[in-house]
């Protein structure tokens, strides 16, 4: 499960292979979920203040994570995205 970036307590990863649709999977303490690419459902439990966090990353590297998405669906790996800041 590569790691493609971290920040404030929260790791995103992806799985090589994964199920559709394109997706990333996110941890936040004893929290997991997922999270698709193109309209941001997520699948699981996060506190509010996290699942932000994570939208508001996810609006700013969009591309990249479907960049990496077919990557990892070509069993390439993924590239690091920049934290949020």
């Amino acid at each position: 499960m590569p790691e493609i970036s971290r920040f404030y307590g929260i790791i995103i990863y992806m799985y090589i292979s994964d199920h559709q649709p394109p997706h990333f999977h996110v941890i936040y303490n004893e929290f997991e979920c997922w999270i698709t690419i193109e309209d941001g459902v997520l699948t699981g439990t996060m506190p509010r203040r996290a699942a932000k966090l994570v939208y508001e990353w996810l609006d700013l590297h969009q591309a990249e994570l479907m960049e990496n998405w077919k990557r990892l669906q070509n069993c390439e790996s993924p590239f690091k995205i920049e934290p949020l800041q």
